[in-house]
């Protein structure tokens, strides 16, 4: 089957597992289930007779602009849409970035069971949104902060304790503005972070000269050092891990890098008030 057909044939599923009533048409004389064919091109602004064209593998390639047009006429999921661009185009669509709500409950718990690895999520845009006990007795307490100001750039430009955490602050910033550069880019977000790059680029020289020079960098895993005011030099490893079926979010875990790393969090978290 080739390309064309399959993408008629999709087209074809998806409009017979659609209840006409949710889209606000009559159940009356249907003798097939779902959509018809008129229906869904009056919802996606094309003619009948083109998009019958299309299910029949006759209308020739469609643009990216109608096929955008179908997948909300037919009320797609992203990777319905995705897999509807696939067929069509041969690629994925242009990426459309949504800020996230939250997290589960599962996720936080699987937070809360790394009992001396300070763990948090972010999005795209670097906004932490949950976070377990260790980060917030070793990183950030960031429950104390503004809902807004819970971004991993801000604070590393505008929070004078996240700077004096950092062995060599200069390094670990660049890293995260070419970091965080790549990931916005990835996920479509760059209107979405405008008005804070504005912000820091009015306020750090810093952050202004480092966003200039547009270098762009994965953010893995590696090893860094914090200098906590109680414990001292912290030796940590990090990593950092998509969240399987949130591809807007990312999971970063610092784990003590040796035993007496780990006896330094186990203390903290101790003489912490609960």
């Amino acid at each position: 089957m080739n390309d064309v057909n399959s993408l008629g044939a999709y087209l074809r599923d998806r409009r017979a597992k659609l209840d006409p009533t949710a889209f606000g048409f009559a159940l009356k004389r249907r003798r097939t289930p779902g959509l018809r064919r008129e229906e869904v091109a009056q919802r996606a602004n094309v003619s009948a007779t083109w998009y019958t064209w299309l299910e029949q593998g006759r209308g020739g390639a469609p643009s990216a602009d109608v096929l955008d047009r179908i997948a909300r006429a037919m009320m797609l999921t992203d990777v319905e849409r995705e897999h509807l661009f696939l067929l069509g185009l041969g690629r994925p669509p242009e990426v459309r970035y949504h800020a996230p709500e939250g997290i589960s409950p599962r996720l936080q718990r699987v937070l809360d069971t790394l009992e001396y690895s300070p763990a948090f999520i972010r999005t795209a845009t670097w906004d932490v949104i949950a976070w377990n006990k260790p980060a917030a007795t070793v990183l950030t307490d960031y429950s104390t902060l503004p809902e807004g100001q819970r971004n991993v750039l801000r604070m590393m430009f505008r929070d004078s304790r996240v700077r004096a955490a950092q062995k060599n602050w200069q390094t670990v910033a660049r890293y995260v503005v070419a970091s965080f550069r790549a990931d916005v880019a990835r996920a479509g977000a760059a209107r979405n972070v405008q008005s804070l790059v504005d912000e820091l680029s009015a306020t750090s020289p810093e952050f202004a000269a480092m966003w200039r020079d547009n270098d762009v960098q994965g953010h893995g895993d590696g090893v860094k050092v914090l200098h906590h005011p109680t414990a001292g030099p912290l030796s940590m490893e990090f990593s950092a891990f998509a969240v399987g079926g949130r591809p807007d979010l990312n999971m970063v875990i610092y784990n003590p890098a040796t035993p007496a790393d780990k006896d330094k969090i186990r203390a903290l978290l101790k003489s912490r008030p609960k």
